[in-house]
């Protein structure tokens, strides 16, 4: 990492001589002739240390300064230098939260050291805040189960833009985990210690849903017996979660888009109007842009939701991640039920990779789940999957003529087993359990691709 050192000093030789012998010592410099021109360098980042002058003309001094990356930056160390008649004025910028201080004329050598030490001081620093940064980012997104490329663009995009405050609609399948972006999008977000609000559009009536996401007043309605706080009231400062979006009613859709746009509402039967702070996802397993053709949602609003799309790929196109779902749930629902089980055996796990999964993860977590009940040994085998599992099993027999040897026959096996999978090796090592760099390594030894 290459640091930049500012250096804020009114003498022109000591700025441009020590500006000169830092970048000797390849570090990169800035230089300023005051503290008002030290502290427009600063506004404007990349300063890693900074070495002011105590006294310097103008109206900012170099205690000015100190005091103002204390205050706004207090993780760039502050190196102060000063006269001999300024020794108590140096003791104090210590107290104040200077890194250092030395007196003029210079000791270069000392400087050097001094500055050394404070940036290896600042590098640990940052260092420890990505590696934080890392594990929350981690965390927030630990529900998120794959090392798929098709995972990894997802949770590269959640993560990137888990922060900003521009609505996100969430697209794909039924099943596929769009709530889990949801989750993950507030959990990485400075909101997470706020509410996370979930509202399911299809599960309400069009009357309720208006009253569930905006509240009403008492007597608004029969049965209105109290005021009640919409779900975006409750959700101020946080989040709020919109599901299945493409179910609401024209009338819901034109006050939710007011609120998008002007962040505020009335409760039905009410006339105060309620200003929230709210940031909003919504998904959906419709084709918004067909609903708009039909007439069935408004246009305005789709580019209000839209303006960040995270589109979740469905199981079929990332199967690779079928061996880490397997292994997650298995061990969820195997410690549920206190049964030890392994895994699965090879015709079970071929069914399952051949299986389309049309009800993606909550299909495939119900088939395991089901399959660790009915299990009766240490392995799930494809007769405890669900029929429409154990059905999609495209086994075939493999003829091993006698006589061959072993090598020979187990190279038959991984040929065969490497053309029903259609050339996946990941798939074809775990079926025949074994690693993928124990695959790769017997194709070179008998001279076939790896490719």
């Amino acid at each position: 990492m290459k640091f930049t050192i500012l250096i804020i000093d009114d003498e022109k030789n000591i700025r441009e001589g020590l500006a000169a012998d830092f970048e000797m010592d390849g570090y990169n410099t800035k230089v300023a002739a005051d503290g008002k021109e030290g502290l427009a360098l600063l506004s404007k980042g990349d300063i890693d240390l900074v070495i002011t002058d105590l006294r310097m003309p103008g109206g900012i001094s170099g205690e000015d300064v100190l005091k103002k990356i204390t205050a706004e930056t207090p993780g760039i160390p502050v190196i102060v230098l000063t006269g001999h008649g300024s020794i108590d004025a140096a003791v104090q910028a210590m107290h104040d939260g200077a890194y250092d201080f030395l007196t003029k004329p210079l000791n270069l050598d000392q400087l050097g050291m001094i500055v050394k030490r404070a940036l290896e001081g600042r590098e640990l620093k940052l260092s420890h805040e990505n590696l934080l940064h890392e594990v929350e980012a981690s965390r927030g997104t630990s529900a998120m189960i794959g090392k798929s490329a098709a995972m990894q663009k997802v949770l590269s995009m959640v993560q990137r833009v888990a922060d900003s405050k521009a609505s996100v609609l969430v697209t794909g399948e039924s099943g596929v985990g769009k709530e889990v972006v949801a989750d993950s999008l507030h959990a990485l977000s400075s909101r997470k210690d706020k509410p996370l609000i979930k509202v399911h559009c299809a599960a309400l009536s069009e009357t309720l849903l208006e009253s569930e996401l905006f509240g009403h007043e008492k007597g608004a309605f029969t049965g209105a017996e109290s005021l009640h706080k919409g779900r975006f009231e409750l959700a101020h400062g946080g989040t709020i979660f919109l599901d299945e979006i493409g179910e609401i009613n024209q009338s819901t859709q034109i006050k939710l888009l007011r609120v998008l746009q002007e962040r505020q509402f009335e409760r039905v039967g009410g006339e105060e109007t309620i200003s929230v702070d709210v940031r909003v996802i919504a998904a959906t397993n419709k084709n918004l842009e067909e609903e708009i053709k039909a007439g069935r949602f408004r246009e305005d609003l789709y580019y209000r939701l839209n303006v960040i799309h995270i589109e979740v790929p469905p199981l079929k196109e990332r199967k690779d991640d079928l061996p880490l779902l397997l292994d997650h749930f298995l061990k969820e629902f195997a410690s549920e039920n206190g049964k030890k089980i392994t895994g699965f055996d090879n015709r079970a796990k071929s069914a399952i990779y051949a299986y389309d999964w049309p009800g993606n993860i909550r299909e495939l977590r119900n088939c395991v789940e089901s399959a660790v009940v009915m299990a009766g040994g240490s392995e799930i085998t494809i007769d405890d999957l669900p029929p429409t599992v154990s059905a999609a099993s495209k086994i075939t027999t493999i003829s091993v003529p006698v006589g061959i040897t072993m090598d020979e026959a187990e190279k038959m096996i991984i040929q065969e087993n490497l053309a029903a999978n259609k050339g996946n090796k990941s798939k074809t090592a775990d079926i025949l359990g074994i690693g993928r760099k124990t695959l790769h390594r017997k194709l070179e030894e008998w001279g076939l691709s790896t490719e």
